[in-house]
């Protein structure tokens, strides 16, 4: 309600981050619907969804970074709506568990999202894969891997050897900054991978601090209650300092 242009927060899969908390900060709600862009249940050599209609259905890219581009199509269109009720400049996105995967991805990927609010992602999200590899509980690199084609296609090839990999998601924490982030993460659900998304945010950290905006990055896992994806009380107030 109010005289616009407002913030929003792209809202992965209706399943984020509390939308009365995010209202009351003053934020508008777009929600989103990524499998429409790219749907899961399909083999790899079969993607489907907007995406592969356009790059076909044996693309090599995942699911997750096909939603990231559904993402950023819709920061062209608000870009280029006027800007009399959206502001393209203060956009953020959230989601939780698979649609945390994706939020993160978002964020990752593309400038324009000021602040990623990822919640829950477990592995193919914020926890690092070496990491994940290592962590008793937490869901394998190979499951993360075939349980649905949220990753590359070319991950395959590092699940049995994440040590391998060029990269780790620490870095893709150091891709958001110096934006904001916020990760909220849930350590009663071992296959969540917590205490890898720890590790995963603590050293891309470092990243946020040498570029002078360590207060840009927030990680809570401090939470009581365990249920998956719960509205948690705890996240309240760092959410909405965090939006505005």
């Amino acid at each position: 309600s109010g005289t616009g242009p407002f913030p929003a927060v792209i809202v992965v899969g209706g399943f984020g981050a509390d939308t009365s908390t995010i209202r009351s900060a003053g934020a508008a709600i777009i929600s989103y619907d990524p499998l429409a862009v790219g749907k899961e249940g399909t083999a790899r050599n079969n993607k489907q969804g907007a995406f592969y209609t356009l790059y076909g259905a044996n693309s090599s890219t995942g699911l997750l970074m096909a939603w990231a581009w559904g993402a950023s199509r819709i920061i062209d269109v608000i870009e280029q709506s006027g800007g009399s009720i959206l502001k393209a400049d203060s956009l953020g996105v959230t989601g939780c568990s698979r649609y945390g995967k994706g939020a993160f991805a978002i964020g990752v990927f593309d400038q324009r999202i000021a602040l990623t609010t990822p919640i829950e992602s477990g592995t193919a999200g914020v926890p690092a894969f070496r990491s994940v590899a290592s962590e008793s509980g937490a869901q394998p690199l190979s499951s993360a891997y075939s349980e649905q084609p949220w990753l590359g296609d070319a991950f395959g090839s590092f699940t049995g050897n994440p040590n391998s990999l060029p990269v780790d998601t620490h870095e893709m924490v150091g891709m958001v900054a110096p934006r904001g982030l916020f990760i909220m993460e849930n350590p009663h659900i071992d296959w969540l991978g917590a205490r890898s998304g720890s590790v995963a945010a603590l050293a891309g950290a470092e990243i946020y601090k040498a570029l002078g905006v360590g207060t840009n990055i927030t990680y809570w896992s401090d939470v009581s209650d365990g249920t998956h994806c719960a509205a948690r009380s705890e996240w309240r107030t760092p959410l909405q300092q965090n939006i505005q």
